[in-house]
């Protein structure tokens, strides 16, 4: 199964986009030194979500950063994506990669402590866990964790972790303090009007925390 780096991991949505469209706020981004890209888009028709998935593949194409398509691993297969991210209510690991393949990565939600008890470590190569802070960018993701009830969870998953949540720079560290591999970030890069530079900032506060920890990313 795939091993991606999860340092710094965006999550995009074209409704998180405050100055720029979305190609434009990844590929500042992917200067600033994201290591994965997911696509979030909910709420677009399917067919504007799969070009833009498309044309996101091509911005990535010879970065080493891969494409992760949110929900929907025949929408990540159509696009070419190298991996899909699942929440709870969606189809199950073992189903989308029995889809997608041994190569592909396969991402699992995991934010309370029944759904940390889903997760296969067979199937699943990571799982995002939070909210680690309060969220602007999702309604329904429930009470922060907070530094202790994460490091709580993230001690029964037995899958690299990336937290997810709130983060923006100067809140990274804490999460991975508390056991995270990496952070998935929304609204600080998204609606940055540099997105490069949070990016960049937010990559040398993760990979300080990590050496801190005496667990350095791949980057380092």
């Amino acid at each position: 199964m795939a091993k991606p780096d999860l340092t710094l991991y965006l999550v995009l949505g074209s409704h998180n986009c405050r100055y720029h469209p979305p190609e434009e706020v990844a590929a500042r981004a992917l200067r600033g030194g994201i290591t994965v890209l997911q696509l979030r888009e909910k709420d677009s028709p399917r067919a504007d979500v799969m070009a833009l998935g498309r044309r996101l593949k091509e911005l990535l194409k010879g970065s080493g950063v891969p494409l992760i398509v949110n929900d929907s691993p025949a929408l990540a297969a159509a696009i070419g994506a190298e991996g899909v991210h699942l929440g709870v209510d969606d189809e199950s690991a073992a189903s989308a990669r029995a889809l997608l393949g041994p190569d592909a990565i396969v991402g699992v939600t995991a934010g309370t402590p029944e759904e940390v008890a889903a997760v296969d470590a067979r199937v699943a190569d990571y799982a995002g866990c939070g909210p680690f802070y309060a969220s602007p960018s999702k309604a329904d993701a429930g009470a922060a964790l907070g530094a202790e009830g994460f490091a709580a969870l993230r001690a029964h998953i037995p899958l690299p972790v990336v937290a997810i949540g709130g983060i923006a720079p100067g809140r990274a560290a804490a999460a991975i303090e508390a056991g995270a591999e990496g952070v998935a970030v929304v609204s600080a890069i998204a609606a940055a009007r540099d997105p490069e530079a949070v990016a960049r900032a937010l990559k040398r506060e993760v990979l300080q925390a990590l050496g801190v920890r005496g667990r350095p990313s791949a980057d380092t």
